[in-house]
């Protein structure tokens, strides 16, 4: 088969196979590999030709990509442009998974964290960092009974969660791109506010603990619900706040009020609710923005943007 009359088949597709899936079959290997070596080609016509086909073959040539990466001497040029290809593939795949996590609801938060991460690690070990707080829960569920209040809860949690596993707010290195990353948390035992307080979720919500989310202006903070009270007053649910940023310190309402008075930020309702999933996935974004932004990656940051924009879409006028 001839790769240009390959390239331009446009028969109506009736298998059950995913369209990837068939081109990727259909086209025998040395043909897709005959497509990777054009990559070299120094005119930039044919290489936006190949490209866009490369693409549209999917996900599944990556492997091959990769594999001449590795094993062709083509030079600088051949090795950035299948960077390129590799990187805008890895790049779609994560926004389709952002999408779909948006469009269902965005009701798993971890889901959306393991999303975002893979875009600066495509070859994320989700199992490790699953594994990795399911034993922090175990560590801190050894420590609980029922009888204990929610302060002795989380004075429980707060010990095992920051002391024994040694979690801390990443003071020397704040803005680094670093804190916003699941994985790298995990790994290093150090985050920004937010970083922390959702890893500090994810081990609650595994507990049972009613801990959630709340987007304070400048500090994003947690609060402790009391699923005893009467739902129809929201503002008597909360029982208390938590600061994770500073080893899980309690906090009263009239304290976070003081805080929002120390910015001189008039106060509102929604400073001192939960938020949602979304809400949050936002401000994790909104702070990759700001590092990669900070540190002069402009490719990144528009990248990054486009992932805020599916989370939180542009208002039409």
């Amino acid at each position: 088969m001839l790769i240009s009359s390959l390239l331009t088949h446009n028969r109506p597709i009736t298998s059950h196979l995913h369209l990837s899936f068939l081109k990727y079959f259909i086209m025998e290997q040395k043909e897709i590999n005959a497509l990777i070596g054009l990559l070299d080609d120094p005119d930039e016509n044919i290489y936006s030709h190949v490209k866009d086909k490369l693409l549209d073959i999917g996900h599944d040539i990556i492997p091959l990509l990769e594999k001449a990466w590795e094993t062709k001497s083509f030079g600088i040029l051949f090795e950035s442009r299948i960077e390129n290809i590799i990187h805008s593939l890895q790049f779609d795949a994560v926004q389709k998974a952002l999408t779909n996590w948006n469009t269902k609801g965005g009701y798993d938060l971890l889901e959306a964290l393991l999303i975002v991460a893979r875009y600066q690690y495509p070859d994320l070990d989700e199992n490790k960092i699953t594994e990795t707080i399911e034993q922090l829960k175990k560590d801190i569920w050894i420590e609980l009974n029922d009888q204990l209040t929610a302060l002795e809860k989380i004075k429980v949690m707060n010990h095992v969660f920051f002391d024994v596993h040694g979690f801390a707010g990443n003071i020397s290195n704040y803005h680094s791109p670093q804190n916003s990353y699941i994985n790298c948390v995990l790994e290093s035992k150090k985050g920004n506010p937010i970083s922390l307080g959702l890893l500090y979720i994810l081990t609650a919500k595994q507990l049972d603990l009613p801990i959630f989310g709340v987007n304070l202006p400048r500090h994003f903070i947690l609060c402790f619900i009391d699923n005893l009270a009467d739902e129809s007053k929201k503002e008597d649910n909360i029982l208390f706040y938590i600061n994770p940023f500073s080893k899980g310190t309690v906090l009263s309402k009239r304290e976070v009020e003081h805080f929002l008075k120390q910015l001189k930020i008039e106060s509102q309702n929604s400073f001192f609710q939960p938020c949602t999933n979304k809400t949050i996935i936002q401000r994790v974004l909104n702070n990759l923005l700001y590092s990669y932004q900070k540190l002069g990656h402009e490719e990144k940051v528009e990248e990054i943007q486009q992932l805020l924009n599916i989370v939180s879409p542009i208002q039409k006028p």
